[in-house]
């Protein structure tokens, strides 16, 4: 069984895996205050009821607090197993062709792996987390560039903060477009509005790559806007959980697995 950790700023999402098949998921907050064996306890209470122990590890992290406390955790109490983090130097497979690859987010670069294997390329994947992130994936399954834009929740947030008439709204479909009082006003541009940025961020990425073979939507709040969308053509909750089994299996055949020490 493999057990993949995918830590984001805001949420931390695991999946455990028998050979390629996806037998359960789970999503936690992720704290950069918690450490190595706060860690331990909360993947040994998810796996021990239901779950065999897992026999190899995949990880990647764009937090590095959390990455710090997982290599802990990893060397303490998983020093046995196979475990693969993602970070410069992993075997992926995926060409990185920025002007500075080292830069470039390990979730990212997992998502145009998986994004590749599922549809081909050219694609683009739209990862709706803290940011919003529009990866650009090759022909060849090479890593392109993308575009960054604040997230959903994060956007909202900073628009209850700073307006003093504004407050705090749960994220889910308006009535209309049309708000009627100042909720569904909110709601509506959320979701709306940055359905109407992914079509037009997609259709200027495909006037540069030429006609796509997919746009996957992933992240927590990708189920808000999929349907809002006209250029979404999948959806896909796991696929950075899909990206890092992929390379766990590239580094297990070419014995690349590493060791997890801090």
């Amino acid at each position: 069984m493999l057990l993949a950790i995918d830590v984001g700023n805001t949420n931390t999402v695991v999946g455990l895996y028998e050979d390629d098949r996806l037998c359960e998921s789970w999503r936690l907050k992720t704290d950069p205050a918690t450490t190595a064996d706060e860690h331990h306890l909360a993947y040994r209470a998810l796996l021990q009821s239901d779950w065999p122990d897992p026999t190899g590890i995949a990880l990647c992290s764009t937090v590095p607090a959390v990455l710090r406390e997982l290599r802990w955790m990893l060397a303490r109490y998983y020093a046995d197993l196979p475990t693969v983090i993602v970070e410069p130097g992993t075997r992926t497979g995926v060409r990185i062709v920025t002007d500075n690859p080292r830069e470039v987010g390990a979730d990212r670069i997992v998502n145009t792996l998986a994004a590749h294997d599922r549809h081909g390329g050219p694609c683009v994947v739209v990862d709706f987390g803290t940011s919003t992130n529009f990866d650009v994936v090759g022909p060849a399954g090479e890593f392109l560039g993308g575009a960054l834009a604040p997230g959903i929740q994060i956007s909202l947030d900073a628009l209850a903060a700073r307006a003093a008439q504004l407050r705090k709204v749960e994220l889910q479909l308006p009535r209309s477009v049309i708000g009627r009082n100042t909720v569904e006003s909110l709601q509506s541009g959320a979701i709306y509005g940055f359905a109407g940025q992914v079509d037009g961020i997609v259709s200027r990425i495909a006037a540069e790559t030429g006609p796509l073979t997919a746009v996957i939507a992933t992240g927590g709040l990708a189920e808000l806007v999929v349907d809002q969308s006209s250029t979404i053509t999948h959806h896909e909750a796991d696929l950075t959980l899909h990206g890092l089994r992929l390379v766990f299996q590239r580094n297990q055949l070419a014995g690349g697995a590493v060791d997890p020490s801090p």
